[in-house]
């Protein structure tokens, strides 16, 4: 019987060898608003795994004053048409089809850059998210971008595309929808009739110009999920009146509205929420409408996708966020190995990057968005077979030990636990998101097993236990140790983070948490507190705000939990000394900016400031090394193999045994530092 998923599926014109599509976004690669090298490769692996749809150009604008923020592609002028069509072209080769958004933002977007003009809307109503005032849209604004619409489709077609996606996802075409933001009294605001006049001018525009010749959809929010705003009911009404106009070939299905920090975090949800939370919206839409239905709301895993197609609830499954897990999904189910395919944990790593001004990447597939120079694939090295030895099996060792296994070294991987998975494990205590999120390790012990890496657990090991091994190289890859040296005193007096999770110490009455880190861990910490009834709790942190290096969405994830138990948040204040105070303690802090200190007497004080490289076991081994534990960085940056000196052992470094970083730092040094082995 053949698979739901792999049911071959007509799109309007597009005949899809699948049910499985990756949904359009923005993963910052395209400084010049036309697709990059690495833009392109990053969109053909997903083709060469099998995908049946590849949505590109996520909000690719067709206006100028639709300013592109995340790199977008810039439908705006014929710029676009020849590098678009060498990316279809390659798409094409692999039997992909390929389609693009095409939007303006309105109001969801910036007035100070690209050419600096002012962002428009229906009504002079700013978005929370993005802070401009717009403009209130005249006449002439709307039929200037009605017409960049219709010479934006013309452009897609010109380079070949299978088909187009508007965007009506808080941007300018469903900005006029809601009575959020159009607040108009002429014949573009009102009644609902008015409030759609716009799209259907945009869509009898686009059709006017390209005729039926390539497949035009649309996707749109089911539920704003915001008081005022578009309801379910409406939403549906909205849907049915576009299906019955003849003038779109699909609907695609969202959640919520994105104009707040709030409900972008709910509309791409992290870790530790439920699967596909939207899917019954889209179903309703789907039960409402004689058009084909997408849907793309972490649907993380094959039977969670299978389920929404198998139970007619969808049409399509978008595997977005899956697919920068793991571009060859497809390619595994259909060889028998779905048990390999890396699944998407849901950090939400790869959005929150996009909000801190970076590009987008995996937390846990080293080579995503990297194609260029980290193949998805470890090739088989063509020199000679090396013995090697790697000390630590967290997500750095083992990404070491398995990028040289599939090099075809015979590896050997001490840990001195009796598990692997190295602060993860602490972690994955903390709540059920950090135990999804520890995943990533389930992953790398599956793929290390299969590689045949030689896993010696519960066997700590010196320099003596190293050599024994004769080694040609040695990987240590030995963690980090928590940081309490910051205090002037006190030290002896703090609970670090990793004495929490473990349970060594159990912290109550009024507990102050100082969190320097700004990521996940130490609220991980506070959510486990709270989940075990602590109250009167206190988050204290030198940042401006606590959780600095989260944005959208775990951020907001974060502070929900936070505000939901009633815990007190004070930024821009540094723990400075801890000291005895009657039966309990008196934590003294001290304000960033005023250097004003002020006191709190409370009965416990937990830590959270990164960790101290352990070291000692490459002290140990750092001399007697042919390269002196020393990585040849001109190498490393060119994609180089790494000198191997003269006679005896090379010794790197990964991870937090280098300095305290993240997960995903680990993993990417450790396949960069190896490949080449």
């Amino acid at each position: 019987m053949t698979d739901p998923l792999l049911e071959p599926f007509d799109l309007g014109g597009i005949h899809l060898r699948n049910r499985i599509f990756s949904s359009s976004h923005a993963p910052g690669y395209n400084p010049d608003g036309t697709p990059s090298e690495r833009y392109v490769a990053y969109h053909e692996e997903k083709a060469l795994g099998g995908i049946g749809l590849t949505m590109i150009g996520g909000s690719s604008t067709v206006s100028p004053d639709s300013a592109s923020i995340w790199g977008q592609l810039d439908f705006g002028t014929d710029a676009i048409i020849e590098p678009l069509a060498g990316m279809v072209e390659r798409i094409h080769g692999h039997g992909t089809a390929i389609m693009s958004q095409l939007t303006h933002m309105g109001r969801r977007t910036v007035s100070n850059d690209g050419d600096w003009l002012p962002t428009i809307a229906p009504s002079p109503v700013r978005e929370p998210m993005h802070r401009f005032w717009p403009k209130q849209m005249e006449h002439s604004d709307i039929r200037r971008v009605v017409g960049d619409f219709a010479a934006a489709a013309r452009r897609a077609e010109a380079a070949g595309l299978d088909g187009i996606e508007l965007v009506a996802t808080s941007h300018l075409i469903d900005q006029f929808w809601t009575p959020l933001v159009n607040h108009r009294t002429d014949e573009y605001g009102g009644s609902l009739t008015n409030r759609l006049r716009f799209t259907f001018e945009v869509l009898e525009a686009i059709r006017a110009a390209i005729g039926d010749d390539l497949v035009v959809g649309l996707r749109m929010i089911g539920d704003e999920d915001q008081p005022g705003g578009l309801s379910r009911e409406e939403s549906i009404e909205i849907a049915v009146r576009l299906a019955t106009s003849g003038l779109l070939d699909f609907l695609n299905v969202a959640g919520p509205s994105l104009a707040t920090d709030d409900g972008l975090a709910k509309a791409i949800p992290p870790s530790g929420t439920p699967l596909m939370p939207y899917l019954d919206v889209a179903a309703a839409v789907k039960e409402a409408v004689d058009l084909p239905v997408l849907h793309a709301t972490r649907m993380t895993d094959l039977s969670s996708a299978r389920h929404a197609i198998s139970e007619g609830l969808i049409d399509l499954a978008g595997m977005t966020r899956a697919h920068m897990a793991d571009p060859h999904i497809v390619a595994k189910l259909e060889r028998g190995e779905a048990d390999r395919i890396r699944v998407c944990v849901g950090a939400a790593y790869c959005i929150n990057r996009l909000h801190l001004g970076m590009e987008s990447v995996c937390i846990q597939n080293p080579a995503t968005g990297r194609e260029l120079t980290v193949p998805q694939l470890v090739a088989l090295s063509t020199g000679p077979r090396r013995r090697v030895v790697v000390v630590g099996a967290g997500p750095g060792g083992l990404e070491a030990a398995r990028t040289c296994a599939e090099r075809g070294h015979d590896v050997v991987l001490f840990e001195a636990q009796d598990r692997v998975g190295g602060q993860m494990v602490l972690m994955a205590r903390a709540s059920q998101r950090q135990r999804e999120v520890a995943g990533i390790v389930d992953w790398l012990a599956a793929e290390i097993d299969h590689a045949g890496v030689d896993l010696r657990l519960s066997s700590p090991v010196g320099a003596s236990e190293v050599l024994a091994e004769a080694p040609d190289v040695v990987v240590i890859a030995t963690g980090g140790l928590p940081d309490t040296d910051f205090l002037e005193s006190g030290a002896d007096l703090v609970h670090t983070s990793w004495e929490v999770l473990t349970g060594a110490a159990r912290p109550a009455g009024r507990i102050l948490v100082f969190d320097d880190h700004g990521a996940e861990r130490g609220l991980s910490v506070v959510e486990y507190l709270v989940d075990r009834g602590a109250v009167g709790l206190e988050v204290v942190t030198p940042d401006r705000h606590v959780g600095f290096d989260l944005a959208t969405p775990p951020g907001p994830a974060y502070l929900r939990m936070l505000y939901g138990h009633g815990v007190l948040l004070t930024p821009d204040h540094r723990l400075i000394s801890v000291e005895r105070s009657g039966d309990g303690l008196r934590a003294t802090l001290r304000n960033e900016y005023t250097r004003a200190e002020v006191v709190r007497e409370v009965d416990s004080v937990v830590t959270e400031h990164g960790v101290v490289p352990d070291g000692s076991l490459f002290q140990e081994l750092r001399d007697g090394s042919s390269n002196e534990g020393v990585v040849d960085l001109e190498a490393l940056l060119a994609g180089d193999p790494q000198p191997l000196p003269g006679s005896g052992y090379t010794l790197f470094r990964v991870g937090d045994a280098v300095a305290s970083r993240d997960v995903a730092s680990a993993i990417y040094e450790a396949r960069r530092l190896l490949q080449t082995l």
